[in-house]
């Protein structure tokens, strides 16, 4: 089986098994989107504040 056999094999496939793909609909890729975006900022100000307070803490004792 030559190289150009074996890729149109393979493209053949992969159509096959792209139609067993259970795709998300768009309302429900808009609220995964929302959901992770929050969970992002949620996640930053947390960060941000945990770092502020322990530098302060750090520089306090440093000082």
């Amino acid at each position: 089986m030559n190289i150009i056999n074996k890729f149109v094999t393979f493209l053949k496939e992969v159509k096959i098994e792209m139609k067993k793909v259970s795709w998300s609909s768009r309302q429900e890729l808009i609220d995964s989107t929302l959901v992770v975006i929050l969970s992002v900022l949620i996640l930053a100000v947390f960060i941000g504040t945990c770092d502020f307070f322990v530098s302060k803490f750090i520089r306090t004792i440093i000082k």
